[in-house]
């Protein structure tokens, strides 16, 4: 059972990559379309960079953390996939490198003349990167991907039609979720030509993405049969309802310009997708790998486990704070200040999150420490985690509460 916490770590990290950090490359996707609404390409460009100033550097914290727990937790089968996709993951990095460069040039330049190419490099690595990712999860969930250096083909690994297919897609779901989310800044800071022409590109996107994501199933039972298999079954058939529900739920919240509960719903849609992935190829992590083979000694898992809960501790607290400043608009001092803003009850919120923190700790540690076997083990670790979490959050509701 330990085997496998490492890798349920991973697929949260990678869930809140596609969450954050695909929302913004599907910003760059939007400077590459930014025509045929009413605020102009200008407005919408401007209105892009804007909104993912203040987190686009922290949403990379998720990949590093899937790298680096996935190399220490799984180091052959980390070494048999960046060795086979070599290419596409070479591609997303100089995509990230890319687009990181030119969003920090496009800051210096603004409007200057030569500013239009470097819109042009931001807006083409915003659709490189996620593409080639995508590719790379197509390969590994077609099973392309064997154990051993090198040993999958360079280019028939990630150039085949799950791949191609799940790199659309992957396109697609950043350009819906940046629709989705500069509808929301827009509405925040009142501009209604903005929310009006990212509300209509959400609603087309979101029809598009749904589209894609049918005809993967179709591709799916051609080109990958034991995914398709794992998806229209047990756990992975579930998430993958799961996520269709939650997919069509913020499609009709932002039909009713409901941007925020859209935010969550479509979070969910992603979690789910990632979850039935996984369901679909558990036990396998690669073609001829299981989760279990991959791993690493017992010592190396433990201390994977031990360290991620002990960074959960010192990570969430800051990402929390920014993510709730930028939500409500602090950071750039562009949001709803003063009366108008009700102060939330932090009060019975802090009792609330303490008393969850505790329950959590206890049968944490008694499923840990005193059972400390199969799934009591596998529910002590999440209840741990749950006791991180929440901690994290109580120590921001207790700043607040005291005026710090």
């Amino acid at each position: 059972m330990l085997a496998e916490l490492p890798i349920v770590f991973v697929l949260i990290g990678i869930a809140a990559y596609t969450v954050l950090a695909g929302a913004d490359f599907g910003a760059g996707v939007w400077t590459l379309l930014p025509g045929g609404g009413k605020a102009g390409a200008a407005a919408t460009r401007a209105h892009a960079h804007h909104a993912m100033g203040p987190v686009w550097e922290a949403n990379h914290v998720w990949l590093i953390f899937v790298l680096v727990v996935t190399w220490t937790a799984y180091p052959v089968a980390f070494a048999s996939i960046t060795s086979t996709l070599v290419i596409p993951l070479f591609a997303a990095a100089v995509g990230i490198i890319l687009r990181g460069t030119a969003y920090a040039l496009r800051g210096t330049l603004d409007a200057a003349p030569g500013s239009r190419p470097v819109d042009d490099v931001f807006a083409l690595s915003s659709v490189l990167t996620p593409f080639a990712m995508g590719a790379v999860a197509g390969g590994i969930a077609s099973r392309r991907v064997p154990t051993g250096n090198a040993a999958g083909d360079l280019v028939t690994s990630w150039l085949n039609p799950t791949s191609i297919l799940v790199g659309v897609l992957a396109v697609a779901v950043s350009a819906y979720l940046a629709a989705v989310y500069l509808a929301a800044d827009a509405r925040r800071l009142g501009e209604q030509d903005l929310e009006h022409d990212f509300r209509t590109r959400a609603l087309v996107t979101g029809v598009v993405t749904g589209a894609i994501a049918i005809a993967g199933l179709f591709v799916a039972r051609a080109d990958a049969r034991p995914l398709w298999d794992g998806l229209t079954g047990g756990a992975g058939l579930v998430m993958a309802v799961v996520s269709a529900a939650a997919g069509l739920a913020t499609f009709l919240l932002v039909g009713r310009n409901r941007f925020d509960e859209a935010r969550a719903s479509a979070a969910l849609a992603v979690a789910a997708l990632v979850a039935g992935w996984a369901a679909a190829q558990r036990p396998y992590f690669l073609r001829d790998l299981t989760v279990k083979q991959a791993a690493a000694g017992r010592e190396t898992l433990a201390a994977v486990v031990i360290s991620v809960l002990a960074g959960a501790v010192i990570l969430l607290p800051s990402l929390f704070l920014l993510f709730r400043l930028f939500l409500r608009g602090q950071l750039a001092g562009d949001g709803p200040e003063g009366p108008d803003v009700p102060a939330a009850p932090v009060e019975h919120r802090s009792k609330a999150l303490g008393a969850f923190t505790v329950v959590c700790l206890v049968l944490g540690l008694v499923l840990t420490v005193v059972v400390g076997d199969g799934w009591a083990l596998l529910a002590g670790v999440v209840l741990l985690c749950a006791t991180a979490v929440s901690g994290s959050l109580l120590a921001v509701v207790s700043a607040e509460e005291s005026g710090g």
